[in-house]
């Protein structure tokens, strides 16, 4: 197309009466013009150019649009001075604060997580509670006129009952503990923990003792006389030590306890054998099971008789304490649960009492076995009888007061005061 006739153009479109608008005649260029770019540069012009029209039309786009040149458009070249050979211009990225931010992902494994202890807590809190429930309860610690004062630490009267509640005919016949009726204590011991140590002291059952309201007898027969009310107005009277706390334990449950923990070892020195509680024991270290624990801990064939079994009580209960706390217990459901269950439903407890209570003096036992601690009797005196009593133990009077001085007072027992 020549110069005249793309200047007349615009005056054939636009018809006859369209006045006529002649543009100046396209100078020869003189330079070279800028190479074209190439066809996926994003710039570069689509359709125009020298090749599709035989010059250059951006002198046109000059003269119809001005020095700026033609609005932006994705067709347009870019404007005049547009160096082809250098590079584009990274694009900037929005600066961090304006960023959106990723909402962070809920971890399905940290909700679950959060449900198992909210499970296992509920479930910790209704067992507790449900056990405290079962611990057998009466009143056996009262206020009455001139009890001792509170005393520093903590005091338990524990007591082992022969009671046959709960058992069979075939129980008694495979443990040997007849037929008698009734509850009387074959055994009791003070426990004492505090800032100056833990001691167990045995309270021989024959100890010759006043008795509120029954003159002087055999300890045992206060809880004949009176039940555990009685029996810790004597015992609190006779020591001079407030009781906090009382704990007892009949036959029945001394066995199931001692099964549930798996049996305690205990170290025999010499061979025992008692038919009438069922023992044949030979020398030697051994796990003792629940029926040849209860042999051990009720045969009097000794020499000194109920002193020897004191001493062999006091042995095994702090054995049993230690084997009840242990890792290898607590730790393994098998027999945790049997024995929180079983220590629940046969001791009984004052009405004060709570498992927590329980679970406290059984941990402060816990170390008596090793060696930490002290387990002795009161001393004794001398040895007597009566008509109305029988064969009694007394109390040795400077060492017994002695001894229970230094519980009262929360100090360590004086070596002259220990009765072995």
């Amino acid at each position: 197309m020549t110069d005249e006739a793309w200047s007349t153009r615009g005056r054939r479109d636009a018809g006859a009466d369209a006045p006529t608008e002649r543009l100046p005649p396209q100078e020869a260029a003189t330079e070279e013009p800028p190479p074209q770019r190439a066809s996926d540069d994003p710039y570069a012009p689509r359709g125009y150019g020298r090749e599709a029209y035989g010059f250059d039309p951006s002198v046109i786009r000059q003269d119809r649009y001005g020095p700026a040149g033609p609005p932006p458009d994705h067709h347009d070249a870019p404007p005049p001075g547009y160096d082809y050979d250098e590079e584009e211009p990274p694009r900037r990225r929005p600066p961090a604060a304006r960023r959106p931010r990723p909402r962070p992902r809920r971890r399905r494994g940290g909700r679950v997580l959060a449900w198992l202890l909210a499970v296992m807590l509920i479930a910790a809190v209704g067992g507790y509670f449900y056990l405290d429930s079962r611990l057998n309860r009466v009143e056996a610690l009262w206020d009455y006129p001139g009890r001792p004062a509170d005393t520093p630490g903590t005091n338990w009267l524990v007591v082992g009952s022969d009671s046959r509640e709960g058992l069979d005919a075939e129980d008694r016949r495979r443990l040997r503990t007849g037929h008698a009726a009734g509850r009387r204590t074959d055994s009791m011991m003070l426990l004492h923990f505090g800032d100056g140590g833990t001691t167990l002291v045995s309270l021989p059952r024959d100890s010759y003792v006043p008795i509120p309201g029954h003159g002087s007898n055999k300890l045992n027969a206060a809880y004949a006389f009176g039940g555990p009310k009685l029996l810790v107005r004597t015992v609190e009277q006779a020591t001079g030590i407030r009781i906090d706390h009382y704990a007892e334990i009949g036959l029945g449950g001394f066995v199931g306890v001692v099964d549930a923990v798996g049996g305690v070892e205990m170290c025999i020195k010499e061979p025992l054998r008692d038919p009438k509680a069922g023992l044949n024991l030979r020398p030697g270290c051994q796990t003792l099971d629940g029926a040849e624990a209860l042999g051990f801990v009720r045969t009097r064939k000794f020499a000194d008789g109920d002193l020897e079994r004191v001493r062999n009580q006091r042995k095994f209960f702090a054995a049993l304490m230690d084997k009840a706390t242990s890792p290898g217990v607590l730790l393994n459901p098998f027999r945790s649960i049997p024995l929180a269950l079983n220590s629940a439903s046969n001791f009984t407890v004052d009405e004060g009492d709570h498992l927590v209570d329980l679970v406290r003096m059984m941990w402060a036992m816990r170390g008596l076995s090793g060696g930490d601690g002290l387990t002795t009797t009161v001393p004794v005196g001398g040895f007597g009888s009566s008509p109305g009593v029988g064969s009694y133990v007394r109390w040795d009077k400077a060492k017994s007061e002695a001894l229970f001085k230094a519980l009262r007072e929360d100090e360590p027992i004086p070596s002259d005061a220990k009765g072995g």
